[in-house]
């Protein structure tokens, strides 16, 4: 049961009587038009309260949310920030314990509000929603709440340096002559503080964050380097995503320029001098440039939002002075415990792939799971696919799992049963292929975390996207012309292996095979859990779902399968034999076993990844389906140009968004999407699989090559920690007590 509130909300006066609006709508009907003010965009509101207290305090809790965003100091100690992105109809907010930062006598409580006024992926905005609610409570009783003795002001020193991405971020044109420093201590001055006000009614629906406040600590740098124009170059050994921070003095009103990046410039470019400038204007469409003006005193920047980068230049004129100490970046990402899981081979490429990977799943696991850390910063339906199989392996942490199907169930019925590509963010996105990947997310938390109850309070929405795409079947069961959502296939375009149909937006004649696959594969997992509930007998029309899912089979193999070449056409009428359309072809069960099978993988090895990033995931998948665990293998670790051996080639510290930094024209360099060598190790080369959900009981079938002498991984499920040991003695899996282990000696 969720908490009652005697705290009221407290808001900017600006925003008290302004009619909120409505954003969500079908990505291809027209929504309501977003005219915002756009003096109220971009708004930074400082808050604080004062409170006495008499004695120690023994147990303090403060549960607090804001709209968009919060930092949380107590006296002039960071506390945490949040909340995760959601509708106001289903609004997380955070609790913390504060006794520790608590004091007998004064203490202030002092909040930095975000809200960012745009329509986009990164924020829940654009909607006049903005301020903050809280509750503290001390050793049992009530002790403040918010209402009109709050006071706030405007952080006047935040200007805009223009927005990158696409209305991502606001760049922060920080002016330390507007700064009121000490605003989080006791003693600041109030002379120009007003109180807050209360919204007689808020439409907030209040609910507890289900996932831990983020991980927010400091990274120094590995390397600092003097510029000879003056300022400093800075390298933080690897891709983060965070805020750069530093200390430094100069007269009223010199200008620091502050540059980040992923990556260098090029010889060639402009960059003659050791070390290689950094290229702040970044290939993924975000110009890291921000102007900062100083007041005289020394001063700290203060950065509110976040980027993703590696390296950073100061430029700063010969009369500042930067402390060089005081320079590191302020990390932040879902909390990941390093220990949690481990991989270490004998071969040295296959430990770098793992560990791009590895990294680009830790900083691109937010408040929720992002296709990139820096342009978009939005959670993906189909990224998700990929990224929540690696992240359950590298975390051993359910729960931002877990939250990423309730976002996605949530959001999308505000606008259709079909569901949306992107949740949460009011930038309304629909993607058919993506869509239909959400049970199949769903079977996955399953097996890994064994939770019954929630996959049956989940089903219903996993048939409820079955029932909209039952809209646009023809007689035969295949879907025809899904016109409200995008046909992806893969991305970026040029990464679909010719394949052969017009994906106009919307879709126009013609039936093609992915779309088909999917939802046959979605079918099949809707099926899988109505077994697994015993709820075939309770769902109406159960064995007519049966039969139509044969029929559907039927139906998809007369119009796609091409005896001749024994492999299968991209659309009706094509004579082309995509990549796509054969991997998903074997991976749902629509070849048949025996020759069919081995001609697609025979296929596969000719065509090798010639797909993007996020369709190899499903390729490899098709192959371990099949049993070719060498190729698979081989793929992985292949030297050829789509593979992530070009991504270490080109320096990659985290995968990147396409297998190299020119295969598209705006490659972030984060993408975790391209993690998927991480489930397929443990899966299907390791061989080490849930037997039962939830790991109670496991499937040890290691199908190690004999070119690998050594691996040593370890990983923790919700049964416990897993440890397989490979070398000259032989190959050996230690398991939790308790577990049984089904194995298969090859």
């Amino acid at each position: 049961m969720e908490k009652r509130w005697t705290a009221s909300w407290i808001t900017d006066e600006r925003f008290v009587d302004r009619p909120k609006l409505d954003l969500f709508h079908k990505e291809m009907e027209d929504g309501q038009t977003h005219s915002h003010e756009e003096a109220l965009t971009n708004v930074h509101m400082l808050v604080r309260k004062s409170l006495q207290w008499d004695r120690a305090v023994e147990e303090a809790w403060l549960d607090i949310t804001a709209d968009d965003y919060y930092k949380l100091y107590i006296n002039g100690q960071p506390v945490g920030q949040g909340p995760a992105q959601s509708s106001y109809d289903h609004y997380y907010y955070n609790r913390y314990n504060v006794a520790p930062y608590l004091k007998p006598g004064t203490n202030v409580i002092a909040v930095h509000l975000y809200y960012h006024g745009l329509v986009c992926r990164s924020y829940n905005s654009g909607d006049y929603r903005q301020g903050m609610i809280a509750e503290l409570e001390i050793d049992g009783r009530l002790a403040a709440v918010t209402d009109e003795t709050w006071l706030c002001r405007i952080a006047k020193e935040y200007g805009s340096g223009g927005i990158i991405g696409y209305n991502t971020q606001f760049l922060e044109a920080i002016d330390s002559r507007k700064k009121q420093a000490d605003w989080r201590e006791p003693e600041a001055s109030l002379a120009d503080w007003k109180p807050c006000r209360t919204l007689a009614g808020h439409d907030y629906t209040l609910i507890t964050q289900p996932t831990p406040p983020l991980a927010v600590y400091p990274i120094r740098p590995q390397r600092v380097v003097r510029l000879s124009e003056g300022g400093l170059w800075i390298d933080f050994g690897h891709e983060l995503t965070g805020q750069l921070q530093f200390q430094a003095r100069g007269q009223a009103g010199d200008i620091v320029e502050i540059r980040c990046g992923e990556e260098l410039l090029e010889s060639g470019d402009g960059a003659e001098q050791d070390p290689r400038r950094v290229r702040f204007q970044m290939r993924c469409n975000c110009d890291y440039r921000e102007l900062w003006t100083l007041s005289g005193a020394v001063d700290e920047p203060d950065f509110y939002d976040y980027k993703a980068f590696r390296y950073a230049e100061i430029i700063a004129p010969s009369s500042v002075v930067i402390d060089i100490d005081s320079i590191h970046a302020i990390a932040r990402h879902y909390p990941l415990n390093e220990q949690a899981s481990r991989f270490r081979s004998s071969n040295d490429l296959l430990n770098q792939i793992w560990s791009i990977c590895g990294n680009g799943v830790q900083w691109g696991s937010q408040e929720n799971y992002v296709d990139c850390p820096s342009r978009e910063k939005g959670q993906y339906l189909g990224d998700n696919t990929i990224i929540t199989h690696a992240h359950a392996y590298l975390s051993g942490d359910l729960r931002l799992f877990r939250k990423s199907l309730l976002d996605f169930r949530q959001y999308s019925l505000k606008v259709c049963e079909g569901f949306t590509a992107v949740a949460p963010g009011h930038h309304m996105q629909e993607i058919a292929d993506f869509s239909l990947q959400w049970p199949m997310q769903l079977l996955q938390y399953y097996r890994q975390s064994g939770d019954a109850d929630f996959l049956r309070e989940m089903l219903p929405a996993a048939e409820g996207i079955l029932r909209h795409f039952a809209q646009f079947e023809r007689e035969d069961g295949l879907l025809e012309r899904v016109t409200d959502k995008w046909n992806l296939v893969d991305w970026p375009v040029g990464m679909r292996d010719d394949y052969d149909f017009p994906l106009t937006q919307p879709i126009g004649e013609g039936c093609h095979l992915v779309v088909n696959a999917f939802y046959y594969g979605a079918w099949s997992v809707v099926l899988q859990m109505r077994n697994i509930l015993d709820a075939k007998v309770q769902v109406q029309g159960d064995s007519q779902d049966r039969q139509k899912q044969e029929q559907r089979r039927e139906s998809f193999r007369a119009q796609f399968y091409d005896p001749e070449h024994r492999l299968f056409v991209d659309a009706v009428g094509s004579s082309h034999h995509s990549l796509h359309a054969n991997a998903l072809s074997l991976l749902f069960g629509l070849a048949d076993e025996g020759e069919e099978v081995q001609s697609i993988v025979r296929f596969i090895s000719q065509k090798r990844l010639s797909c993007g990033v996020y369709m190899a995931y499903f390729v490899l998948q098709s192959l371990a389906k099949a049993g070719a665990y060498d190729l698979l293998y081989e793929l992985i670790v292949s030297d050829d140009a789509n593979s992530w051996s070009t991504m270490i080639k080109e320096g990659a510290t985290t995968c990147f968004e396409a297998w190299s930094k020119e295969a598209k024209w705006n490659t972030s360099l984060c993408h975790p999407w391209a993690s998927a060598p991480i489930p397929m190790l443990i899966e299907h080369i390791a061989g080490i699989q849930p037997a039962e959900p939830g790991w109670t009981e496991v499937n040890f079938r290691p199908r190690i090559p004999a070119s690998l002498e050594e691996l040593h991984l370890s990983f923790r499920t919700v049964a416990g920690p897993f440890v397989l040991e490979h070398g000259k003695e032989g190959t050996f899996l230690l398991t939790p007590d308790g577990v049984k282990i089904r194995s298969e000696q090859l």
